[in-house]
């Protein structure tokens, strides 16, 4: 048994109800030892390209193999497949639905099994709403305390993950083309613009008829004025020094963003 495994959590489950502390118990049932580390349950409501966004940018900051158990899960009790996969930075443990995209397009899956073992859930008769105690955090204790990847269930293509449909960042004629992949609590308007683009060059953030300067930090703009800068994250973002960008300029999630660059 490796005791010295990290276990993170991610979900939409909020913190006013038990969800997250009963995913915990079920977690130290299994093995009290994992230290189990909370990424966030804050992820709006069923939005998994948040929770695909957050994981992204989370996981690179853990140890190698930690297992990262994420449940953002609209299709709970359908036939969405549950699965456990293993890439570079450690394993991931959840549901079928595209949250898994943002870090294996940076680390892509070495293996990955469909969770079909029961014998590695709380129970063989899970419940239609709540797989996150029932299976995930039942699988991912198994999994940290350590069970071998292809114990837990059929081994699956990693090809065959699915993924979500988040359009690319392309470049065309000194343009970058871009889209909003994440919107965080202060408003801010993350694209799936790599900063890396923009260092070093004069640039402009460009939505409808709104140009935004690109500059380095929110102060160097004044108070409750559009900034678009880099990001702690590595990504290009649209802010209001001290404001609200989603609430000033009305974007979402997909939204169309172009940076121009020279």
């Amino acid at each position: 048994m490796n005791e010295q495994r990290i276990v993170t959590l991610l979900t939409d489950f909020g913190l006013s109800d038990v969800y997250v502390g009963v995913m915990k118990g079920v977690i130290a049932q299994i093995n009290p030892t994992l230290k189990v580390i909370d990424l966030t349950h804050e992820i709006p409501p069923q939005n998994v390209a948040a929770a695909r966004f957050c994981l992204m940018n989370a996981v690179p900051y853990f140890p190698k193999e930690t297992v990262h158990i994420a449940v953002v899960d609209p299709g709970v009790g359908s036939n969405r497949r549950g699965v456990a996969i293993e890439f570079a930075g450690g394993f991931l443990v959840g549901p079928d639905n595209g949250l898994f995209n943002g870090i294996l397009s940076q680390n892509p899956a070495i293996s990955a099994v469909e969770l079909t073992n029961y014998r590695y859930w709380r129970t063989a008769s899970p419940s239609t709403t709540f797989h996150g105690r029932d299976i995930f955090a039942a699988v991912g204790a198994h999994l940290a305390s350590g069970v071998c990847l292809e114990e837990l269930g059929t081994v699956i293509n990693p090809e065959s993950l699915v993924k979500l449909p988040i359009a690319e960042c392309r470049e065309k004629d000194g343009i970058l083309e871009g889209c909003i992949q994440y919107i965080d609590r202060f408003g801010n308007l993350i694209t799936n613009i790599p900063g890396n683009l923009v260092i070093d060059k004069t640039w402009t953030v460009k939505i409808a008829e709104v140009n935004i300067p690109g500059k380095r930090t929110y102060s160097d703009v004044p108070i409750g004025s559009l900034i678009a800068l880099v990001g702690s994250h590595g990504w290009v973002e649209i802010a209001v020094n001290n404001g609200n960008a989603q609430s000033k300029l009305q974007l979402n999630y997909g939204d169309q963003v172009k940076v121009l660059h020279s």
